[in-house]
């Protein structure tokens, strides 16, 4: 088996196993259902956003897709390093909840303050 170097960069691709690709989920281009999917009819950098409103809008439009479902399960074998796949934000090959922003992140975590009664103190 002969491996290209660009697919070493991509997790999961490199290891044996079964991938579902594309053409699993939506069948081949030419089909009625390819050109349905909202993925197919929409901007495809909204699916690659960084920003918090473009994520969340892709994550809507997977909503009512008929094909949801296998699309994640495909994007789990597959490893997918980023993107929003079957509804579900994709990182480094699993799904998180949501992406840290940009900016380092804080030492302390934000303390919530509480007023004391002073009462309560003696």
């Amino acid at each position: 088996m002969t491996v290209l170097f660009s697919e070493l960069l991509v997790p999961g691709w490199a290891t044996t196993g079964e991938k579902i690709g594309l053409d699993g989920v939506t069948g081949a281009y030419g089909s009625d259902i390819a050109f349905t999917l909202p993925c197919h009819n929409s901007d495809p950098e909204l699916f690659f956003s960084e920003r918090s409103e473009g994520i969340e809008a892709a994550k809507s439009l997977c909503g009512g897709c008929p094909v949801r479902a296998q699309c994640l399960q495909a994007a789990l074998s597959r490893e997918e390093p980023c993107g929003i796949w079957g509804g579900e934000l994709f990182e480094n090959g699993r799904v998180i909840a949501r992406k840290r922003t940009v900016g380092r992140p804080r030492l302390v975590p934000a303390a919530v303050s509480e007023e004391v009664d002073e009462s309560d103190a003696a």
